[in-house]
């Protein structure tokens, strides 16, 4: 058996920036066994597989670890893969997902995809999450992350997770964000459960940042930048109940996955 097997780097308009993902076109699907054994083996945050045809495809996404409901940037790559590999003639495609079906058409090199937005509640801050993470923060919000608000770009930059004492949290992820004199915010992104801790580029974790930040900000259009040490750009846009991301991709790498 082979597969199709792309590297993407997503929310980058060059190689080796942005967050990159594992794309996998399948003819049908294999055993959730196999995908996951796939997904580890690839030891990417995230591998995609998706089946279909005439822009209208059923994608999943696996950690290294396990199957995840929501993944932006493995989202943004596979419809790359669709527009540049395997439909060129398309400018949208439709992904039905765990999450629904999520739209991503293109306009030139950019991107653009349609995500359920999933504001966060006021919540109280865990001892564990203020000593793992070695800040005070200004604010606390919950919905599949932790979001934690503080009040400058430089202790975004500046912190320093104890994983340990994360790993118990009653959250997937952990997302600290502050204001930034460059974009209209900034954030940095962690999965204390995972293999990968800290995700170079996570457009999920944007559908919680962008309710806040626009109702903050009093603005629907926002510029983020998630600062890792890969980092990424994205155009943002609070829908209501949807949120617009938009970036760029570029591919590193093509090839074939051989089984038996």
């Amino acid at each position: 058996m082979e597969i199709p097997f792309y590297i993407v780097d997503a929310f980058s308009r060059n190689v080796f920036g942005g967050n990159p993902a594992a794309v996998c076109p399948l003819r049908e699907w294999l055993s959730d066994d196999l995908l996951s054994s796939i997904a580890l083996e690839n030891n990417q945050s995230e591998t995609a597989f998706f089946v279909g045809e005439r822009g209208r495809y059923r994608l999943r996404w696996f950690t290294p670890a396990f199957e995840i409901a929501l993944c932006g940037h493995a989202t943004l790559a596979s419809a790359y893969v669709v527009f540049q590999f395997l439909e060129p003639s398309l400018n949208s495609v439709i992904f039905e997902t765990a999450s629904g079906d999520l739209q991503v058409t293109r306009n030139g090199q950019s991107l653009s995809m349609d995500l359920p937005a999933r504001p966060g509640v006021t919540a109280d801050c865990p001892i564990d999450l203020r000593e793992g993470l070695g800040i005070a923060p200004a604010e606390v919000y919950l919905a599949r992350d932790f979001l934690v608000i503080v009040d400058t770009e430089e202790i975004v930059r500046g912190c320093s997770p104890k994983f340990e004492m994360l790993q118990n949290l009653p959250s997937l992820g952990i997302i600290v964000s502050a204001p930034s004199r460059t974009w209209d915010f900034v954030s940095r992104v962690f999965f204390p459960t995972d293999s990968i801790k800290e995700d170079s580029v996570t457009g999920s974790a944007h559908c919680t940042l962008v309710p806040y930040w626009s109702r903050r900000l009093g603005k629907t259009t926002l510029r983020a930048r998630q600062i890792s040490a890969r980092g990424g750009d994205l155009l943002c846009e609070d829908l209501g109940d949807r949120v617009r991301l938009s970036g760029n991709a570029a591919v590193y790498s093509v090839g074939t996955i051989r089984l038996g």
